[in-house]
């Protein structure tokens, strides 16, 4: 999933950049809108609007920096991608984008179908740092596989002339320029645009649609037991068979699993050239053009059955790790081995200091010694006089003479012991020399020793790097959820408050309504201590005596003083005209 992510990234990166118009760095947010919604539909991802405006929300209007996008697409858009999408598409969608701004205005011999071939090549073959270039070791891979596709000799030294040639300000080339490299004709003299085009291709389908191999040959069919000629397309896990090379009228696939094995048949049924491909389900029966393709097939087939068992990827993205992992490893040595002569350097200087010391010291022990013979000889030069001047004296003075003999030839010792003891002193420097030789060579030996240690710690910090960064997602992971939950908690929290006022409100208005009725009711029995006082007074007046009326047809209530005034339906409609009229005030 990284290693997709990252391929993801690069096509991405030429969207952000051609959107970025003013080149600092930023894109407007509506542009980003855009973009994220066209990445949801072709990676198949399902587009969160509110996430994506939740995001952007912020005070400042401005526009978003490649960094200020980067969570919101992990987060939202590569994390949730699945291996279920069209690669095409994706990369057209990007190189639409990015296309009329960055492409050369020269006329160029390769299509621009063919140019957005090479720049999804490139985005496979380009260093995994920003801003992408493709170095010179993948610019001779990419040439060398063009090359061979067409049919031509490699021309080894023309690259080696077109690297010196090389800005050397610049690691690698862009995707446009290499795009220009390779529509100029630099290094497919004498091949025509069709040749060229075949070669992209074909370069195109091993790379990024991991064809293995491809060709006519003959299949046996299951039911009719007919051979029929098919177009074979060998990826790492299948093997899908068409009506012709144009890839449009599919007739089925053989899916490869470590459990299928391939087979060799003799010649039957005036095929030849037959071999068989052995599933879990069904068996295969294959004749190829000729024993070459035949063998070829083969072992293509045999070699992708003993990927899949060593769950391997294929051959050339297995190369392209490999080649940028020894990329990685000289680069580390080199970085080392300017380390270890800075080291040396600084060692080398100082012993030049020492040396230079023991020079200096050596030549003033010379000056001195010279200075010592210059007053010896001068003394010997007046002994010399003085004794020719005074020969004649010779007789009465020899006993002093040969004391002072005595004494110069004590001096002369000295002085000879003194030249002895420089000596010595030369050759204890010599020996403190090969000492320093010696020690150099050990301090060699250990630095060696070091660099491999220093290499294989690198190697277990990669891994514990790996590790914490597969902490970090869960930990991401973990807090997403946390998040969603409180969020869920705050909503239930809010509608249990509002369930609350709305009870409160219908407690005080169910007061309010026992206030009224209360009221009410003591209107009433006010009202039927009034009436009753003056019906007392009525009978007291009239008497017993009631006038004969025809009555109603209907049924009367018969009250304490005689049949009521009025019916029960008009005394239920005169209550809920009483009612709605309390109600109202």
């Amino acid at each position: 999933m990284g290693s997709l992510k990252d391929e993801l990234l690069k096509a991405i990166w030429h969207a952000f950049t051609a959107l970025d118009q003013d080149h600092s760095g930023k894109v407007s947010k509506s542009q980003l809108k855009v973009l994220s919604h066209n990445l949801c539909t072709v990676l198949k991802v399902p587009h969160d609007p509110v996430a994506l405006e939740e995001h952007f929300r912020d005070d400042d209007e401005g526009p978003v920096s490649n960094q200020g996008y980067m969570p919101y697409l992990n987060r939202f858009i590569l994390e949730k991608v699945q291996d279920n999408f069209d690669k095409i598409e994706f990369n057209r969608m990007c190189w639409t984008l990015c296309v009329k701004k960055n492409l050369t205005k020269n006329p160029l011999l390769i299509t621009e179908e063919d140019a957005f071939k090479v720049w999804v090549i490139f985005n496979f073959l380009s260093e995994d740092k920003y801003p992408l270039i493709i170095v010179s070791e993948e610019i001779e891979y990419l040439l060398k596989k063009l090359t061979e596709a067409m049919g031509g000799g490699w021309q080894q030294e023309q690259f080696e002339h077109y690297k010196i040639n090389f800005d050397d300000s610049k690691n690698g080339l862009s995707a446009w320029e290499l795009i220009e490299l390779i529509g100029n004709g630099q290094f497919s003299k004498g091949m025509d645009r069709q040749t060229v085009s075949m070669a992209i291709n074909e370069v195109f389908n091993e790379l990024i649609l991991d064809v293995l191999k491809q060709g006519y040959m003959m299949k046996k069919g299951h039911r009719r037991k007919n051979w029929t000629e098919r177009w074979f397309v060998l990826k790492p896990n299948i093997i899908s068979y068409y009506v012709s090379e144009d890839l449009k009228d599919k007739k089925g696939d053989i899916l490869l699993d470590e459990n299928c094995c391939v087979e060799s048949l003799p010649d039957k049924d005036g095929k030849k050239c037959l071999f068989l491909v052995k599933c879990f389900d069904k068996t295969f029966e294959i004749s190829a053009s000729d024993k070459k393709k035949k063998q070829e097939w083969i072992q293509a087939i045999h070699s992708t059955i003993h990927l899949l068992k060593m769950g391997s990827p294929p051959p050339h993205k297995e190369a392209r790790q490999r080649r940028k992992e020894l990329r990685k490893k000289q680069l580390a040595e080199q970085e080392e081995l300017e380390r270890q002569m800075k080291e040396l350097q600084v060692a080398n200087e100082s012993k030049q200091q020492e040396l230079e010391a023991v020079r200096k010291k050596l030549e003033e022990a010379a000056s001195r010694a010279a200075e010592e013979e210059k007053k010896r000889l001068q003394t010997q030069v007046e002994l010399q006089a003085r004794f020719s001047t005074e020969l004649e004296r010779e007789k009465l003075i020899r006993q002093q003479m040969e004391e002072q003999v005595a004494q110069k030839s004590s001096e002369l010792e000295q002085y000879l012991q003194r030249v002895r003891e420089l000596e010595d002193m030369y050759l204890k420097l010599q020996e403190a020399l090969e000492d320093e030789r010696q020690a150099r060579q050990d301090e060699e030996t250990v630095r060696k020793l070091q660099a491999r240690l220093l290499e294989e710690e690198s190697s277990k910090r990669a891994e514990l790097e790996k590790w914490h960064l597969e902490q970090q997602q869960a930990i991401q992971t973990t807090e997403a959820e946390k998040q969603e939950l409180e969020n869920q908690r705050v909503l239930k929290e809010q509608a249990l408050q509002e369930a609350m006022e709305q009870l409160e409100q219908l407690e005080l208005e169910r007061k309010q309504a026992l206030e009224q009725y209360e009221e009410v009711k003591k209107k009433l029995e006010m009202a039927a201590d009034k009436t009753k006082s003056w019906k007392d007074k009525v009978a007291h007046h009239e008497g017993l005596i009631r006038l004969i009326e025809p009555g109603s047809k209907n049924p009367h209530l018969i009250t304490n003083w005689g049949p009521a005034a009025f019916t029960e339906a008009e005394l239920e409609e005169r209550e809920k005209n009483w009612k709605e009229k309390k109600t109202t005030e």
